[in-house]
Order: structure tokens, then C-alpha cells, then sequence
């Protein structure tokens, strides 16, 4: 009998395998599994081979990441990032102290605000001036769909009381008309296309600092929901097909392709011969990324029905739906015709529903093809339309760190959603109940990668550390094993890892080794869990 190269012993080890989700022991050889079990897989074991003993810690499959910004994500941590803390005078002194130690920079960009630290989520330019006066600066905000931009950078882009808004954002305005300094969803490139482009090696060396972080996080592939020019920034592509074709791309990542709304079908031969440029290695860009709404917190996400002012009464708005949606039904069943999965950026009510509907179309032309397509954040989704997902085989892309009170959820959301639609946020369970896959993912830069606080939000309906007791729409809590399922197995589905997501004989040995046994400790206590060692393909990538 050959001897493994790598043998786990000591267990526990959950399998994500339906037919036995629970072992001690688990070897390898080369980058596959190729026995699980418990003492027998000592048998394996050889002079050459590693052994690792799990004293009781936890060995799970890799997590992978329906959903991550992870180029840009690189790039922003070497940049102003204000992510790490809340309130407007600290960003200032951090956009302070940025600006000082970088005389050389033409612009000041980064970003990672917060829209609770402003009254009505709006900075202004001021502040900026105040700090910054002679230099322009542009600062994304947590959520990246807004800029805060400081008077100099208003000027150069001859934004004044007289521009109008583009057709897919707005400009933040006071009573007298003169733009305040915030610039919602697409009225940000007015300004970020004046910003100097990054190098190359700038977003090489970005995709190379997230994919660090990322596997320190148990991470071992991901879906990027971005591939393409958007919002000033250029296409992050390069930098993936530069590692994978040197070697230095461990993960397994799947790219999503930008799909520009202000275009239409004229692109989709475009987007053909990405995907055939855009392969090598470990990375592939099959996936079609279709932003069809905002967001809630700055009123842009499409809802049935409009947003609430803040006396409870309703307004005007209703949100934007950024593709038509009789043209979204015709692109997402032209698209699934050439076997293109469609990546949905749906957070509204209204945005889900077209999502829905486009997916509907496509198969009532197409047939089922199986190209897995997923709609990603999931906000608010009408009562009506959640058995859908089962029924057209949609898949459900949850960021479950979003599915709890925060200031942003309890003072900038709720009041202007009302009641009814808010009991409709984030409706895990009741996807699950009817019969919907759930995959997940971060969405990281906008919030936090680590998949253990999200795994602790899924099940807990609450962040980690929270102490007021509150659970936001218990009813819609995922057991811990359903929640891992999403993070592992549903992730690894969506993006084409069939062989990967769950620990079984012949696939991927892409795994993770938690310092405790999350599955036996109480809920309330996940995300303290930390990960210790990741392996992608059985070679390890982060840890002792």
C-alpha cells in the first residue's frame, strides 16, 4: 500500500459529507484526498510523510468566497484606509496623517468610512478642506457606492450647483443647490476618473497582499464580483492572469466580469473574448457581473414600493434599477446561451424580483443549462418571490455580517424601509426552508473577510461581542452546519469547484484547521474561534 503525503489524525474533521459529516483522521497525496476516516488511516502513514496532529482541534474543508472585491481590497490597505474605526474626527486625523507622510502623492484615495458617523450619512467637504486643503482627495465610503471628496477635488472636476446628476447616481446637494462633497453610486466618476491610474505592479502587488490575508482567514478560493474598468479604477484582471502565470496565485478563484450598464448587447462579443483571454491556472473568469441596484442606506437599492422620509411617510423614490428590466431578461438569456454564469448585485425588493424575472426568461428560452447563476446581497426580498430561487434553481449569495443591528441598520435603514420590509431583511431561513442553496461570501472591502464573524452572524443574528441581547429577525437564524455548508460546499458550487467545499476521497485537499471545535461550543462564542493552518491543494499557505 503507497503511504500519503499528508495525514491529519486526532480529529475532529467535519466532512460537509452528508453521508458521514463526522471523522477523526484524513489523509493526502499530492492535491487530492485520498481517505477519510479514523484509525485506519494510519495505515498511510510512512517515512516521508507529515503528520498532523489536530488534538482536538477542528479540520474543515477550505471556505471559499461567493463574493470579494479582493484586488481592490489589496490595493486599499495600502492606501487611506479609515476601515479599522468609526467617527468623523478620528478619519480626520487618519486622512491627516496619511496626507502628511505622503507629500508625493498628487491625490489622497482609500476610503472605508462609515455612514453612521455623519449625521444622514453625509460627510461634508469641509471637513476635507479642514485637513486637506490644497491637494484633492477622494474617499470610498465602507459600502463603495458613494465618494466623499474634498473641495479641490469638486473643482477640478468642475462639479458645481449647475452640473446634474448622472443618470445612475446623485450628487449630494445642500438647500442652496452647492454639492456638499458626497457623490452617490455613479456621480462618483465624475471625479475618480481624474484620479491616476495604478501600475500594474500596483494591483499585483494588492492581489498578492489579499490573497495573504485571505488565507489567513481559512480562505482557499473566491469568486472576484468585479473584472473590468469601474468607477476610475482600472481592470483588475491583470493582476490575476500575471500570478497565475507565474506561479504565485495559490487560490482558486473565479472571475466575474463587468457587465457596463451604460452599454447593451453590443458588449456581450466583448465579454466572449475576455473569457477566453481571462484563463490560466487557477484562474478563471466565466461570470458575468451585473449590478442591477445600490444600495438601502443612501436610498439607491430598487424597492417595490418607495422609501419612507423621515416621518414615516412615503417619498418619491423608489431606488434606480440600473438595467432596464425587459433588456435585463434579454442580455441574462443571451448570456446563458453562451453558457456565462450571471453574477447579480440585487439588494432591493424590485432588484431581486428582475433578477428573478431575468433568470425566468432565460430558462423558458434556454432551458436548464446549469450555469449557476446567483443573485448577491439580498436585503429586502418580497415574501412572493423567495420559493422562486428553489424553482429556477437561482442561488443565494448572502453576506451574513449584514443581517444584524448596527448603527447603519438601526438609524439609517430601518426607519426609511418601515416595518413591513424590514421584517423581510436577509431572509436566510426562509430561503432555506424553501429549498433555495445558499452560498456566501464578504463583499470585502465593504466589510470584514473573515468568514468566522460571518458564520457567527448567520447563526446569531447578531455581531460578535454584541451585549444588548438583541437578535435582529431571529426567525431567520441558520444552524452553524447549514451556515458551513454555504461558506464551503455552496461557495465552492457556485464557483465550479465540484471537487472542492466538502472532504471526501478524490477531492480537492483544500482545508482548514480552527484552533477549537466550533460545531460543539456554544454559538455565541464562533467568532472567537481563529484559523490556524490552510492548505490549497493540499500544499499549506498559511500557518505553522
Amino acid at each position: 500500500m503507497s503511504t500519503a503525503d499528508l495525514v491529519f489524525t486526532g480529529g475532529p474533521v467535519f466532512t460537509g459529507d452528508p453521508a458521514r459529516t463526522r471523522a477523526s483522521s484524513l489523509a493526502v497525496t499530492g492535491e487530492r484526498i485520498v481517505a477519510v476516516g479514523h484509525d485506519e488511516v494510519r495505515d498511510l502513514v510512512g517515512p516521508s510523510t507529515e503528520v498532523v496532529d489536530l488534538s482536538g482541534k477542528l479540520l474543515i474543508p477550505g471556505f471559499q468566497d461567493a463574493h470579494v472585491h479582493a484586488v481592490f481590497g489589496g490595493v486599499e490597505l495600502a492606501q487611506c484606509d479609515l476601515s479599522a474605526t468609526t467617527g468623523a474626527d478620528e478619519y480626520l486625523r487618519i486622512v491627516a496623517g496619511y496626507a502628511a507622510a505622503h507629500p508625493e502623492l498628487e491625490w489622497i484615495t482609500g476610503g472605508g468610512w462609515s455612514m453612521e458617523s455623519f449625521a444622514g450619512g453625509l460627510p461634508t467637504r469641509e471637513l476635507l478642506d479642514s485637513v486637506v486643503p490644497d491637494r484633492p482627495v477622494l474617499l470610498v465610503n465602507r459600502d463603495h457606492h458613494g465618494s466623499w471628496a474634498n473641495s479641490r477635488a469638486l473643482e477640478l472636476a468642475g462639479i458645481t450647483a449647475d452640473t446634474p446628476d448622472p443618470a445612475d447616481g446623485r450628487i449630494e446637494r445642500d438647500a442652496s443647490g452647492r454639492p456638499t462633497g458626497v457623490l452617490q453610486e455613479g456621480a462618483s466618476d465624475l471625479v475618480s476618473r481624474l484620479v491616476p491610474a495604478g501600475t500594474p505592479a500596483d494591483r499585483l502587488a494588492g492581489l498578492l497582499r489579499a490573497q495573504e490575508l485571505l488565507h489567513s482567514l481559512g480562505i482557499t478560493g473566491w469568486q472576484d464580483a468585479l473584472l473590468g474598468e469601474f468607477s476610475g479604477k482600472p481592470d483588475p484582471s491583470d493582476a490575476y492572469l500575471a500570478a497565475a502565470q507565474d506561479g504565485t496565485l495559490t487560490a482558486r478563484v473565479t472571475g466575474a466580469l463587468w457587465w457596463d450598464r451604460g452599454r447593451g448587447a453590443e458588449q456581450i462579443p466583448e465579454l466572449l473574448a475576455l473569457r477566453e483571454k481571462s484563463r490560466h491556472g487557477r484562474f478563471r473568469a466565466g461570470s458575468v457581473k451585473i449590478m442591477q441596484d445600490g444600495i438601502a442606506e443612501n436610498f439607491t437599492a430598487a424597492l417595490t414600493s418607495p422609501y419612507l422620509d423621515g416621518c414615516g411617510c412615503a417619498t418619491a423614490n423608489s431606488g434606480m434599477s440600473f438595467v432596464d428590466p425587459a433588456e435585463l431578461c434579454a442580455h441574462v438569456t443571451a448570456l446563458d446561451a453562451l453558457d456565462f454564469q450571471v453574477h447579480f448585485h440585487a439588494l432591493g425588493d424590485r432588484a431581486v424580483r428582475e433578477a428573478l424575472d431575468a433568470i425566468e426568461a432565460a430558462v423558458a428560452a434556454n432551458g436548464r443549462r446549469g450555469n449557476r447563476h446567483h443573485l448577491a446581497h439580498l436585503q429586502v426580498v418580497h415574501p412572493d418571490d423567495i420559493s422562486r430561487f428553489a424553482r429556477l434553481g437561482a442561488l443565494a449569495n448572502i453576506q451574513p455580517l449584514w443581517a444584524a443591528h448596527e448603527p447603519q441598520m438601526d438609524e439609517l435603514t430601518i426607519p426609511f424601509l418601515g416595518p413591513e420590509r424590514t421584517a423581510w431583511q436577509y431572509p436566510f431561513g426562509s430561503l432555506v426552508r424553501a429549498g433555495a442553496t445558499l452560498v456566501a461570501g464578504s463583499d470585502w472591502p465593504v466589510s470584514s473577510p473573515d468568514p468566522l464573524a460571518g458564520l457567527h452572524v448567520a447563526v446569531n443574528r447578531a455581531v460578535p461581542g454584541a451585549t444588548d441581547g438583541r437578535v435582529f429577525l431571529p426567525e431567520q437564524r441558520i444552524d452553524l452546519t447549514t451556515a458551513l455548508g454555504a461558506y464551503t460546499a455552496g461557495s465552492a458550487h457556485v464557483n465550479g469547484h465540484d471537487d472542492a467545499g466538502s472532504l471526501r476521497p478524490g477531492h480537492l485537499a483544500d482545508l482548514v484547521v480552527l484552533d477549537r471545535d466550533v460545531l460543539s461550543g456554544p454559538p455565541e462564542e464562533i467568532a472567537d474561534a481563529r484559523v490556524e493552518q490552510t492548505f490549497v491543494g493540499g500544499v499549506r499557505v498559511h500557518g505553522a
